[in-house]
């Protein structure tokens, strides 16, 4: 029998997974990463501003010292082809289950920008053996060289097929530019080919359950970038671990894990309303293909440009309720644009988070 569970206690159920109730927060910057199933890092600040909305204490500096010194965490492109800071033990995860379609996509950039497999094949060897034992940027590696060839297509791929990773950015945190160092130098204990491609593929979508379940099919294909039917053939694999659910007022069958069914309805003893204002692309929001879950579709456009890409929202109960931006003057201001009417109280908390 399939059962029927109540929407609010759906998100109530995932907004804990994800470390956006009060008494789900915490300041384990590596918890955190594994258990909402990696920080999105297209933009720089966003995986900082994730973080700061699920800890109680959050510092720039502790998401630094993992990823650079430490080096308990790093930063790959996989799912969708979007650069992820995962931690140690999932990227090779990820790498092995997205690479296929990860590295197809990148040679096709390389060679959009004019790299022929020769100069792809000469540069990547000079460029290997530049980096023995450094950092490096963009800048540096092109004057050192002192080559004409699009060397960020090349840097791009050479990340794709695990020979480079991307290090410390240049100016600081909100830095758009990357250093690069050599892999395996920089995590020598960490084999991408640990995992075959199918064997990867179910352990991540075991990853994306635990983080975001219940979800449906769109969800999964949409999250990991993978084919419908790769999904599927992951899902039969993971049948004994599995259920089916519905949610009331939403349409389509939902999976989840069958030990998570008994959590969803769990009491929840946190304060009565749950705000949150997210970042751009935050693993919440851009964890769904089906957002109808927690957001009104005439408000679609104000939230997700054309290619799926979350704004910065205003959450209330796992629900979008307005967007907000921030602008750069002499003081800094906070801008919140909200889609309804909400109580004072509640208005008052909004404030006090966007200050």
């Amino acid at each position: 029998m399939v059962r029927n569970i109540d929407l609010n206690e759906v998100n109530n159920f995932v907004l804990r997974k994800q470390h956006l109730t009060d008494d789900s927060r915490i300041d384990d910057v590596i918890r955190i990463t594994g258990d909402i199933g990696g920080l999105h890092a297209t933009d720089s600040v966003t995986p900082y501003l994730s973080l700061f909305a699920r800890s109680s204490n959050f510092v720039k500096e502790s998401l630094d010292e993992e990823l650079y010194l430490k080096r308990n965490l790093g930063k790959i492109r996989c799912m969708r082809s979007t650069l992820y800071i995962l931690t140690r033990d999932m990227i090779p995860v990820a790498y092995a289950a997205t690479n296929r379609i990860v590295e197809k996509n990148s040679r096709k950039f390389a060679e959009f920008r004019g790299v022929s497999s020769q100069q792809y094949e000469e540069l990547s060897r000079a460029i290997l053996k530049l980096l023995k034992g450094r950092e490096l940027s963009v800048f540096e590696i092109k004057k050192a060289l002192k080559t004409q060839t699009d060397v960020p297509s090349v840097l791009n791929l050479m990340c794709d097929q695990g020979l480079l990773v991307r290090v410390r950015r240049e100016k600081g945190w909100r830095d758009k530019s990357h250093k690069y160092s050599i892999f395996r130098e920089y995590f020598p204990d960490v084999e991408l080919t640990r995992y075959h491609e199918s064997e990867a593929i179910t352990l991540l979508l075991l990853q994306y359950l635990k983080s975001f379940g219940p979800v449906t099919e769109n969800d999964i294909a949409w999250w990991t970038g993978l084919t419908k039917t790769r999904v599927r053939q992951a899902l039969n694999d993971l049948k004994q671990q599995i259920s089916r659910l519905e949610i009331a007022d939403l349409s389509g069958d939902f999976i989840v894990f069958s030990s998570d069914l008994d959590a969803i309805g769990k009491p929840f003893h946190g304060k009565k309303r749950i705000i949150n204002l997210l970042p751009t692309l935050d693993p919440y929001l851009m964890g769904y293909r089906y957002r109808v879950r927690y957001l009104d579709p005439s408000k679609y456009d104000f939230v997700f440009d054309r290619s799926g890409n979350a704004a910065p929202t205003i959450m209330l109960d796992g629900r979008v309720i307005g967007i907000w931006d921030f602008e750069q003057h002499v003081e800094p201001t906070t801008k919140i644009y909200l889609f309804e009417k909400v109580s004072r109280d509640v208005l008052k908390e909004i404030h006090l988070k966007a200050i």
